[in-house]
């Protein structure tokens, strides 16, 4: 019988967060098919049954592409929300499940695994036990509540929650780029396994996926503000996760998408009543 692509996935994940190697493939078919990176992408990222599991060096060693999974699931959510006959706030509430559900929660895992390690009381033993352990405490939910809700809210309120929801999963997934390729592992890993692999010239072909954002339908304004939200973001990561933690893993990684998520819905939101062209207009 054949492992599902799901878990396999949960293999992956906790092989490397039990410190066990993961094997990984340099064959033919890597060669052969271009779309391996991708493929390999989308079933670490989300529960889309695609077939044939692809080798995860394919995607470890190209961790540039991961707004490419943005795209894939903020377009599913965005479907839905186009589509969906609903009020807005139970129109965002089903976006952000079917989010959720097609990302598998992994994401949200870290971000509750986040709030415990920073709500913990003592030194940095105590505070990456707490962080790294599989149980969930008050500081997990507390965090985990404040940055869905400001989801939610925010998505309810733009009128192109649609459109919205592609910007905020591309950028999210773009500051994971950030933290795999510039947050030091303290601890081996599956983020230390990504990293391993990464250099600081993958930001570049990572930040040109971002450009087909601009063709949207979204203010300069807008556009500008999720910039900075997109920068701040993995940088204010990256510096308390060093301090706390001793470095970045996986769930500071996984919780950094979700935090700018919330960020760029809620600049989206705070700005949507602001009379400014977007770029395309001005080009045009």
């Amino acid at each position: 019988m054949h492992e599902s692509a799901s878990l396999k996935r949960s293999v992956w994940i906790t092989q490397m967060q039990s410190g066990t190697s993961i094997p990984v493939r340099s064959d033919m078919y890597l060669i052969m098919n271009p779309l391996n990176p991708v493929i390999a992408l989308l079933q670490f990222t989300t529960i889309l049954p695609l077939g044939r599991m692809a080798p995860f060096e394919a995607f470890s060693r190209n961790v540039w592409i991961y707004p490419l999974a943005g795209y894939v699931t903020g377009g599913i959510a965005g479907v839905v929300l186009f589509l969906i006959p609903a009020p807005p706030l139970v129109a965002a509430g089903i976006g952000l499940a079917v989010l959720l559900f097609v990302t598998g929660c992994n994401h949200l895992d870290g971000l509750l695994d986040l709030g415990d390690g920073l709500m913990a009381h003592g030194n940095r033993e105590i505070r990456v036990r707490a962080l790294t352990d599989r149980t969930i405490g008050t500081g997990g939910i507390a965090l985990g509540l404040m940055v869905t809700l400001l989801s939610w809210g925010s998505l309810a309120s733009l009128h192109l929650a649609f459109i919205a929801i592609i910007l905020a999963e591309v950028a999210g997934k773009y500051t994971m780029v950030i933290m795999t390729i510039f947050g030091r592992p303290f601890h081996e890993g599956l983020h230390a396994m990504l990293h391993k692999y990464t250099s600081p010239w993958y930001a570049i072909p990572s930040t040109l996926l971002l450009l087909p954002l601009l063709l949207l339908p979204v203010s300069i304004i807008s556009i500008g503000l999720m910039v900075a939200v997109i920068i701040v973001v993995p940088a204010i990561l990256i510096t308390l996760s060093t301090r706390l933690f001793g470095g970045v893993n996986g769930d500071v990684t996984g919780a950094g998408g979700e935090i700018t998520r919330a960020g760029v819905l809620a600049v989206l939101a705070c700005t949507s009543a602001v009379s400014a062209p977007s770029l395309m207009d001005i080009l045009l």
